[in-house]
């Protein structure tokens, strides 16, 4: 069992698909995007009431960005900010936070130049505000690519082009409410290995958690976990 945010799920997966345990998640975390993803029960007494009896359980891919484990979504440019953002807001706003963090983010946010490929197969190269590669696709406090299929053994990822700037208001609209990669300027494959190539190196918001990835290499090894769902 793991009682934690989004960013502790996917190193104790890690060790539980290892071992060939089932994991069981209390989630006490601020956003709780991979509870909602799998509909786990986010307040406490039930959640530990199901980690402790649930009998029921659903197998998630769990994926790697570098070596790194993660199970919801990895991703560079805007959310990046964003998290940053957010991070002081957390104690007072909770969830609500993360939307506040994206519209800041989304003000004065710079674009990302990049190369990506799914399956040695270029899907972009130039100019992104945010690249996204998803596992559940759930992230951010409410957002998703929900195209996404957290047991499909592949990963999912979308390349949010640049453009105006006014634009984010329909991507946003898009990860909060569905059909994100069926915008135009959104490109969009899923693949068993996602590559970036980046002009400059830059920070990855990984399950939440903000780190360096050096290669941004992310894949899709065949492993799973058994998640202990209601």
């Amino acid at each position: 069992m793991v009682a934690g945010g989004d960013g502790s799920i996917a190193p104790v997966a890690a060790q539980a698909a290892r071992v060939g345990l089932p994991l069981a998640v209390v989630p006490i975390g601020t956003a709780n995007d991979f509870a909602r993803a799998l509909d786990l029960p986010r307040e406490l007494r039930a959640a530990c009431a199901l980690a402790a009896t649930g009998s029921r359980k659903r197998s998630i891919d769990l994926l790697r960005a570098g070596d790194r484990p993660f199970l919801n979504a990895a991703s560079v440019g805007l959310s990046v900010m964003a998290a940053r953002r957010a991070r002081p807001l957390k104690p007072v706003l909770g969830p609500l936070a993360y939307a506040l963090g994206a519209v800041r983010a989304a003000v004065s946010a710079t674009t990302v130049c990049c190369r990506v490929t799914a399956d040695d197969e270029e899907l972009f190269e130039g100019e992104a505000w945010q690249i996204i590669v998803a596992g559940t696709g759930a992230f951010g406090g409410g957002s998703e690519l929900d195209v996404a299929d957290p047991s499909d053994r592949l990963l999912d990822v979308a390349v949010l082009e640049a453009g105006q700037r006014a634009t984010l208001l329909r991507r946003a609209w898009g990860m909060r409410n569905g059909g994100l990669t069926h915008q135009r300027g959104v490109r969009h494959a899923r693949a068993a290995v996602v590559e970036l190539e980046l002009a400059s190196p830059m920070p990855f918001n990984v399950d939440g958690e903000i780190c360096s990835l050096a290669p941004a290499r992310f894949c899709s090894r065949g492993e799973r976990v058994e998640v202990v769902c209601p």
